[in-house]
């Protein structure tokens, strides 16, 4: 049975992404910040198949401790989900430095310290994803808005492609997820779609992504976004 490590998963997409795997057969290594109702539910029903572990991906000390903990193990998925957002409205000159500094350290910097962190127990054969935003497409960006966040998950594509260019002979496959704008407390009740639209879609892009190296920016529906 495959094992899938799933960073950010107490609520949202990826809570869904936890449950959708779970479904497929998977076993699932969720982590949440604190306590998530959602968890204990899926765990009440998947039993041994779920295991939940503590983590805060900005907290270094904490990474390191659960990679201590799952040295040894196989991880044929290693997905960071974790992330925040702030005002659509809050431009580069109105933003606070320590707001900048929160949304960059947890959207950018922390997912590549747990992609570094992990990447070794996932095999030739496995898959190291991230989730990102349309938003995070500097090709597409025409409208402007949500500045930081853009600018978070548009670095946060740079890095995968740079921890790509760096490991050019790796065999795994490497993929940047846009999951589309979806009706989560993050995407907002305007949003146009649902969880259920979107998450079914990211898992099978995931999993048809296996086996084909290189690092690939793609949304729910499989198909390539703009750089």
């Amino acid at each position: 049975m495959p094992t899938a490590l799933i960073v950010g998963a107490s609520r949202g997409l990826g809570l869904a992404m936890v449950e959708e795997y779970l479904k497929r057969e998977w076993s699932v290594i969720a982590t949440a910040r604190g306590p998530s109702k959602g968890l204990d539910a899926l765990r009440e029903s998947a039993g041994e198949r779920l295991e939940v572990e503590s983590l805060d991906i900005v907290e270094q000390d904490a990474v390191a401790a659960l990679r201590k903990r799952l040295a040894g193990r196989t991880l044929d998925l290693l997905f960071v989900n974790a992330g925040v957002s702030n005002g659509h409205g809050d431009t580069v000159a109105g933003v606070s430095t320590d707001e900048f500094v929160r949304v960059m350290v947890t959207n950018t910097l922390s997912p590549m310290r747990v992609v570094e962190a992990f990447e070794s127990l996932v095999p030739a054969t496995g898959t190291i994803g991230v989730m990102s935003s349309g938003l995070g497409s500097v090709a597409d960006n025409e409208r402007g808005g949500w500045e930081v966040y853009r600018g978070s998950k548009a670095a946060l594509n740079t890095l995968m492609r740079s921890f790509a260019a760096r490991n050019k002979s790796d065999p795994r496959a490497m993929v940047i997820i846009a999951p589309g704008w979806v009706r989560t407390d993050m995407g907002g009740p305007q949003a146009l779609l649902s969880i259920d639209e979107s998450i079914p879609g990211v898992v099978t892009t995931l999993l048809a992504q296996a086996g084909k190296p290189g690092v690939r920016y793609l949304n729910y529906k499989g198909e390539s976004v703009r750089w």
